[in-house]
């Protein structure tokens, strides 16, 4: 019980809250509005808010993927933050205005809402980078569970436009960012500096090809959605008839990893690894209920079950992006634009590849291939992609990076090391040679040495293998 209220106190409410506001927002973005249709010619188009909303989102991805540092400073500085907040109320209110959008306004209304929105996307990121990984996650659920609360009592409350509270969401989370640290602060209080060139070889190719397997299958995933949320309603009707449903079933599916969380931690990957498996698992129990209604006549359909399953495991791929981002320490920022980018990348090409079966074949609704097709997408990422055997590889190097961490923080902040000190000794620890030092620190042989004998004094060692020796006992210490 005191080891449950240790970790709940080191949560940041601020960041909780803020992400809360943004997801509520997201969820509201795709899934509570109207199916609208955009025809040129003979051509067809459902969902096309979407398709504008996910193509300047994986645009905005890619941008801030590719730009220099001082561009993405720039882009996501607090003035820029609160235009983005901005930016999304307007691009939102556009369809109050029209009965039937104009395909002019429906470019604006796309810029405006698929640009802030990545953009705060990543911004949510930077603020990750201020916690540890063990704190990061846990608010990430925290705030998709709120999320969902917030639009359940949105749907509940009998009062005309009441969505019109969805509004004024992306203000809360864009002052919560601006109560952020800046980038530098951030890293340098939750990753060790120099640590990137730390894996061992056979780590750093274990890391990569997790990294290559999490992002394919994030991409499938989308795809999956991309084309259940295409056929699932008919132009003119609600974009998700069931949504209240889908985020009562994601609201509890949070609220059980968050009790997984609290017993497990993430040290062993147990808590995430159930949480995909059941994810994978509703997802795919929605689609074998979508041909026949479920549960109680209509009011849960299998489109309902498949939206909440991806839900969920969206909250856990998000997770797996800052798993990662500690893992390799690249910043939060870079992993979210990346693996963002494959999931709404991949929603994207499964809303558009829905246009060209309804094309091919109007008039279908969510016809069986469809389901089969998008039901084997889930399975063959689960199965043949990012398996439970690289979530257990995963945890493992996670937790062997984090014990090692764990070693270097206890000298340094036992023995007052300095910060050049503090970044000499992580290559000391892994048995680098003053040589290798210098090289990978592009600083002389000389230069490394004296901070060698420095390190050496402070914790009373006379050796490597003494420091080493030390690293682990304090680290046993500590961890006790």
């Amino acid at each position: 019980m005191a080891q449950t209220r240790g970790f709940v106190k080191g949560l940041s409410l601020r960041r909780i809250t803020g992400f809360a506001c943004n997801q509520g927002f997201v969820f509201f973005l795709f899934y509570m509005g109207l199916n609208r249709e955009a025809r040129y010619g003979v051509f067809s188009f459902e969902r096309i808010d979407l398709i504008g909303a996910l193509f300047f989102m994986l645009l905005a991805f890619l941008v801030l993927r590719a730009a220099p540092s001082r561009m993405r400073t720039a882009l996501l500085a607090r003035p820029f933050i609160l235009l983005c907040a901005l930016m999304l109320a307007m691009g939102s209110l556009i369809p109050y205005f029209f009965e039937q959008v104009p395909g002019a306004w429906l470019l604006v209304e796309s810029v405006l809402t698929g640009l802030p929105c990545a953009c705060l996307l990543a911004a949510w990121g930077r603020a990750f980078d201020e916690a540890s990984t063990t704190q990061a996650v846990p608010e990430v659920f925290f705030a998709s569970f709120l999320g969902a609360l917030f639009g359940l009592l949105v749907f509940f409350i009998p009062i005309s436009k009441a969505d019109l509270a969805f509004r004024v969401l992306p203000f809360v989370s864009a002052i919560a960012l601006m109560g952020a640290v800046k980038p530098s602060e951030a890293m340098a209080s939750t990753h060790l500096p120099g640590t990137s060139a730390l894996l061992d070889r056979d780590d750093s190719r274990e890391t990569a090809l997790l990294s290559v397997k999490i992002l394919v299958g994030t991409l499938l995933f989308g795809m999956a959605a991309g084309f259940m949320e295409t056929f699932n309603t008919d132009p003119g009707m609600a974009a998700m008839p069931n949504y209240a449903i889908a985020l009562l079933l994601f609201a509890a599916f949070a609220a059980g990893t968050l009790s997984l969380l609290f017993v497990d931690g993430l040290k062993k990957g147990v808590a995430l690894n159930r949480a995909y498996r059941v994810a994978v698992f509703v997802m795919l129990m929605g689609f074998l209920t979508v041909p026949a209604p479920f549960f109680v006549g209509s009011l849960v359909s299998g489109e309902a079950v498949v939206l909440a399953g991806y839900l969920g495991l969206s909250a856990v791929l998000i997770s797996l992006f800052l798993v990662l981002a500690a893992l390799t320490r690249t910043s939060v920022l870079a992993s979210f634009s990346r693996g963002f980018a494959a999931l709404f990348g991949g929603e994207l090409v499964g809303v558009v590849l829905a246009n060209a079966c309804n094309t091919a074949q109007p008039g279908m609704v969510t016809p069986y291939f469809v389901v089969v097709f998008a039901g084997l997408l889930v399975l063959f990422s689960y199965v043949f992609l990012f398996t439970e055997r690289d979530f257990d590889s995963l945890s493992k190097l996670v937790t062997h990076t984090d014990d090692f961490e764990l070693r270097c923080q206890a000298i340094i902040g036992g023995f007052g090391l300095s910060g050049r000190e503090a970044e000499v000794l992580p290559f000391i620890l892994k048995g680098r040679t003053s040589e290798r030092i210098a090289q990978e620190l592009y600083i002389t042989k000389s230069t490394v040495d004296t901070h060698l004998r420095r390190i050496y004094a402070k914790a009373g060692v006379h050796s490597r293998q003494d420091l080493i020796d030390l690293s682990e006992q304090l680290g046993n210490l500590h961890e006790g």
